[in-house]
């Protein structure tokens, strides 16, 4: 397995991605929140791998915390390429090769009975910085956060991100989750986007998930073995 240990420090050498609250920490979550969270979790260990829908997302190939929002570093392929034409940006991320399609024409909200794996976004600019509200993303008893942050959310979730250029070959990236049913207080991460030579290369993460069957296999043996499904 190859994981991207990184090479640079960030200049003010901070120990969180956290910005907000100052002591960098993901503020906890509302008490019904929290209860919910713990609720799943515990029907989650009792029932790991019922089926595919069990299993976190990324290992069902559904959704990566680097593909976002938030943009989250991932253990390895923490690489965008980010193209902006008349009424879209398009972020494509390294991770699952998937493609973020942000509308820029003023476009409203999608109703809130629609629901995607990565929201519906919304674009627009203020001064020199592309601000992206994501609402409308689709929830369940696995994190939306992906790998890095086991975490929850719910259909109140909104996410604003904003990219600013502050040099060259650097963009300053930030990002606000505001969740009230979940969280106590909106938090907000901070990261540098560096700019490297070279194209993408593809995740193929679906094609031939054989570590999905593999799972799935090995919980009916333990139940054969066991005498039966918990």
């Amino acid at each position: 397995m190859f994981w991207d240990r990184g090479t640079h420090v960030v200049s003010t050498l901070r120990t969180s991605l956290v910005v907000d609250p100052l002591n960098g920490r993901i503020p906890p979550m509302t008490a019904d929140a929290q209860a919910r969270f713990e609720r799943q979790q515990a029907d989650l260990r009792r029932h790991p791998a019922d089926g595919p829908e069990d299993r976190n997302l990324s290992e069902r190939c559904l959704m990566f915390s680097g593909v976002g929002p938030p943009l989250l570093p991932e253990p390895y392929n923490n690489n965008y390429q980010i193209v902006q034409s008349p009424g879209y940006v398009t972020v494509l991320s390294e991770m699952n090769h998937d493609a973020r399609m942000i509308l820029t024409g003023g476009q409203p909200h999608l109703p809130g009975s629609v629901s995607e794996w990565h929201g519906d976004p919304r674009g627009h600019w203020e001064g020199d910085t592309l601000v992206v509200e994501t609402t409308n993303v689709r929830f369940g008893k696995q994190s939306h956060f992906g790998v890095v942050y086991n975490g929850m959310t719910d259909e109140n979730l909104k996410v604003t991100e904003r990219f600013t250029r502050i040099a060259p070959d650097m963009i300053l990236y930030r990002t606000t989750v505001d969740d009230p049913t979940v969280y106590t207080r909106p938090w907000t991460i901070e990261l540098t986007l560096r700019k490297t030579p070279g194209p993408l290369f593809e995740y193929a993460c679906h094609e031939g998930n054989y570590g999905m069957i593999g799972i799935l296999e090995g919980a009916r043996a333990e139940e054969k073995k066991s005498g039966g499904p918990r």
